[in-house]
């Protein structure tokens, strides 16, 4: 190639860009860059730079990874530089065939993001193939007869280049017999002819060779020859004549071998053998067949249209005398809709994430058909319905895109199949498969099987028990579906939650962490969270609430009659003309427990007379079963076991010590002639104690009573009494302080000095006194002794004010009044409250009660009957809206417990001054 050609092909390489970026925000260039660039360009060449094509700078070429998608490697890119190289071995005839335009197209991907654009890079052809004859030689017979000026077809040559590359003329050896002329055919091409300048002489020469020439139009022009061999035979006068000398028939593609395509006829007028005419023609390949006698050509093998879609056959008819005549068939061959449309994906995404949004690319589609015409256009659609679509991009390509959400719980992969159709006439489909696999993300939260969740858990468990299991699943996959479990919320102490309970992150089950405590802790909720691994995480919470259940791990605890402080122990004063069903005390008991743990019973372990007493199962109320007979003793001691309703049940035992008696004076010579075991040296030590404590007692009333006689000299001495300050010893009664003139209140109890070793050093009055009764006090001799009529005024300096009765307006009726440990209506077999939560309030508030009952300065009552009520709530407190717990109290010297109207239970209203509490000397063993 010349300087000249060289100039041109570099010119001829530049880039041609015809469309421009339309547009920053298309996704690709809808037309393609083309370049232009000439065959057989050896490998590493520049075609162009297709990076500063496409705009991308010098920097971002790494990132963006441009790259070919073509079929075969003719091309790649420079990493470096961004340019456009040829790859391999550009042959335009090899790829193109005899096509005028021969032009490859393709597509550059560039990544990140993913985009395509459109290559055509047209093939130039260059004059590398010389014109060919397919034979070295060929003769041809001319009579000596034939007349200046005929014409002779001769065999043409082959040039595999187009355009001005392609065969453009034929030349002629110098022979003055001979002159050669250039003809064009219907398609463009050139044909040689030899005509007959001047008539031959065969007796002169009688053959004729001459070298027939080929030149292409190439720069420098390339050619190739042939020898043609005349012979001149004998004289014919009539040659063969053709009907026409040009046979132009169309044939359908597809045809089955043996079709016959049409019959040439030639005459001649001459006789005998001169007008035998035999057919033949140079070459038709093995496609067609002629046969030598009729004319008649036909196919030999299967005419594919998209291989050659015109052939041009010259045939010569010779008659006997070895004249001829030619003439051309032009077969021109029709299109048929025989090929089905090629799919081919490309660049297709190995994983779509599924949160992708509407129009995502996926894959680049490439469609084509062999076919022509309407036979090769193509459509191209999905087949079903899938959240995918085509978008069309450029002719015969096609972008498969996302059409909505997309959801791998839902489906986890797509089978798509693609179906390109032609519109031939049967159209002609065909489809291409694809999988296409939805890639997770973390789109679902956790969700609990339970929503909320209750637990019973028993009080008492083991510490690091098992005590539920929470479970929560989640869809996605990998991190993404991992669920962990964590207590994010609680109605417990946070520092103390942690020393409660635990949940396992991984199984969720949740562990307590010690013993629970049903009399502590009732209940409580726990508020879990299940949080999965993905980025960012997703939690969903639930709640838990664990009910701690209740068992009998609490014996009942007896609130009266208990022991004083000093060891001291309660008994109950019966008047001797108790007639049967005499209410004489009640025991009363409570359970820390719930339920039927804390349902109490009562019964009789010993007693000295069972026949004289009855005790009620349920209220545990003491009654006389029949009348104090005058055989019967003084003094009875009952043994009661109270045991609640659990499995296994628990119990306790209060000891009573009822003595029958009309009046204290009948009790205190009983209590002090009572027979005791003597020790001698504890006589001795009581009776120095005794000596002492009475010197003193007589030295400090020696001394008050001075005292009050200078300070109030017209005090009135009868008015004095165990009140007066100083006139006893720390074993003294108290003054109750809301006292003032009047009687003692009915609960007001009464002290005695300790008795040695007597049974009883305390005595307690629990009645009411009238205003006609003493009230006595004890020296320091043990010795009972009036303090003085009530009528009277008192001399003390302290004012007291005067207690007032018991109030009755917090008096439940029996129908309202729950059964802890007693029961409604004397009922024996007791009724247990529906409510737990009642009863529950019920042992409460009995328990808070007794706690006062415990301490120094409250007895049973704490003041009007009220249990200490009142001191913890106030005077104007009343129990309407609480359980009535006062069922287990009664008072003294009646035959009835606290009801609506006092002696309701027992019909009848008790004789006064009965039922007088004392208290033992000796604490009694159970």
């Amino acid at each position: 190639m010349g300087s000249g050609a060289a100039e041109r092909s570099r010119a001829e390489r530049r880039p041609v860009l015809l469309p421009f970026l339309l547009s920053l925000f298309c996704p690709a260039i809808s037309e393609p860059i083309r370049y232009k660039i000439p065959e057989e360009m050896p490998t590493g060449s520049v075609v162009g730079n297709l990076a500063k094509d496409l705009e991308f700078s010098i920097h971002e070429l790494p990132s963006r990874k441009l790259r070919i998608s073509l079929e075969k490697p003719y091309f790649t890119v420079s990493a470096e530089s961004g340019e456009l190289l040829v790859n391999s071995r550009l042959d335009r005839e090899q790829i193109c065939g005899k096509k005028p335009a021969c032009a490859l197209e393709f597509e550059a991907v560039a990544e990140n993001p993913l985009n395509f654009y459109h290559v055509n890079v047209e093939i130039e052809d260059v004059n590398d193939h010389a014109p060919k004859f397919a034979h070295a030689s060929f003769e041809l017979q001319i009579s000596e007869s034939t007349q200046p000026g005929k014409r002779f077809i001769l065999e043409v040559a082959e040039d595999a280049d187009i355009a001005l590359n392609s065969l453009q003329d034929y030349k002629l050896s110098l022979n003055p017999n001979f002159s050669l002329v250039n003809k064009k055919k219907q398609d463009g091409s050139k044909y040689p002819e030899l005509v007959l300048e001047k008539t031959l002489d065969r007796e002169q020469q009688s053959f004729h060779r001459l070298v027939l020439t080929a030149l292409d139009g190439g720069n420098p022009p390339q050619s190739g020859s042939t020898e043609l061999r005349i012979q001149v035979t004998d004289a014919n006068d009539n040659s063969p004549v053709f009907k026409q000398e040009v046979y132009r028939v169309t044939l359908p593609e597809n045809v089955p071998p043996g079709t016959t395509v049409l019959q040439v006829t030639a005459t001649d007028q001459d006789e005998g053998i001169n007008s035998e005419i035999t057919y033949s023609f140079y070459s038709a390949g093995q496609v067609f067949g002629l046969n030598p006698k009729s004319g008649e050509i036909t196919t030999q093998k299967t005419i594919d249209f998209e291989e050659i879609k015109e052939y041009s056959i010259v045939v010569e008819g010779r008659d006997g005398g070895g004249l001829v005549a030619q003439c051309t068939v032009e077969i021109n061959i029709q299109d048929e809709n025989d090929n089905t449309p090629e799919v081919t994906v490309r660049s297709l995404l190995e994983m779509i994430l599924e949160n992708s949004v509407p129009g995502t690319l996926i894959a680049l589609i490439k469609v084509h058909d062999q076919d022509s015409g309407e036979n090769g256009e193509v459509n191209c659609r999905l087949e079903g319905k899938v959240p995918f679509k085509i978008i069309s991009s450029s002719q015969n390509s096609y972008k498969l895109v996302t059409d909505r959400a997309l959801d791998r719980e839902l489906t986890p992969e797509y089978n798509v199949t693609i179906i390109a159709t032609d519109r031939g006439k049967p159209p002609l489909s065909s489809s291409k498969n694809i999988t296409l696999h939805i890639g997770d993300v973390n789109d679902n939260a956790p969700v609990f099987h339970q929503m909320p969740y209750l637990v019973y858990v028993a009080e008492n468990n083991p510490p690091g028990a098992s005590i539920a299991q929470v479970s929560a699943s989640d869809p996605d996959l990998g991190p993404n579906g991992q669920v962990s479990y964590s207590i994010v919320a609680s109605d417990l102490e946070p520092r103390a939650l942690s020393s409660y309970v635990s949940v396992s992150a991984l199984s969720g089950v949740v562990f307590a962490q010690r013993a629970f405590d049903h009399e502590q802790l009732r209940s409580f909720q726990l508020t879990l969270q299940a949080r999965d691994q993905g980025s960012p995480a997703l939690s969903t919470n639930v709640s838990l609430r664990v009910l701690v259940g209740d068992r009998n791990d609490n014996a009942p605890r007896v609130l009266y009659p208990s022991l004083q402080p000093d060891g001291s122990a309660l008994f109950d004063t019966v008047p001797r003309a108790a007639e049967p069903g005499y209410l004489i005390t009640k025991v009363v008991a409570v359970d820390a427990d719930s339920g039927h743990n804390a349902w109490l019973s009562y019964h009789v372990l010993q007693a000295s007379d069972p026949g004289l007493f009855s005790l009620g199962l349920r209220t545990g109320e003491v009654r006389t079963a029949r009348a104090m007979g005058d055989k019967d003793a003084a003094r009875h001691r009952l043994l009661v076991a109270v045991q609640d309703g659990g499995h296994p049940p628990l119990s306790a035992t209060a000891t009573l010590h009822l003595v029958f008696a009309d009046s204290l004076q009948e009790v205190l010579p009983d209590l002090s002639d009572s027979p005791v075991p003597s020790d001698p040296q504890a006589e001795l030590q009581f009776y120095l104690v005794v000596a002492l404590a009475l010197i003193s007692v007589l030295f400090l009333l020696a001394v008050i009573l001075a005292i009050a006689q200078r300070l109030r000299p017209s005090s009135s001495s009868g008015a004095w009494g165990c009140f007066q300050p100083g006139l006893c010893s720390r074993s003294a009664p108290v003054v109750p302080p809301n006292y003032s003139e009047g009687t003692l209140p009915y609960s007001y109890n009464l002290c005695v000095a300790h008795m040695g070793k007597t049974e009883f050093n305390f005595l307690k009055c629990s009645e009411q006194l009238n205003s006609g009764q003493d009230i006595l006090c004890s020296d320091s001799s043990g010795a009972m002794f009036p303090l003085g009529n009530s009528s009277e005024s008192t001399s003390h300096p302290e004012t007291l004010v005067p207690q007032a009765p018991p109030n009755t307006d917090w008096r439940f009726s029996q129908a309202q009044r729950p059964g802890t440990s007693g029961s409604q209506n004397g009922d024996e077999t007791g009724t247990w409250p529906n409510n737990q939560f009642d009863t529950e309030m019920l042992q409460a508030m009995i328990l808070a009660s007794a706690s006062e009952a415990a301490d120094g300065s409250s007895t049973l009552g704490g003041g009007a009957g009220t249990m200490g009520l009142s001191a913890r709530y106030g005077p104007q407190f009343t129990l309407q809206h609480v359980p009535d717990y006062r069922q287990n109290v009664y008072i003294p010297g009646s035959n009835a417990t606290l009801t609506n109207a006092a002696g309701k239970r027992d019909g009848k209203t008790p004789a006064g001054g009965n039922g007088n509490k004392k208290k033992s000397g000796k604490k009694e063993k159970k």
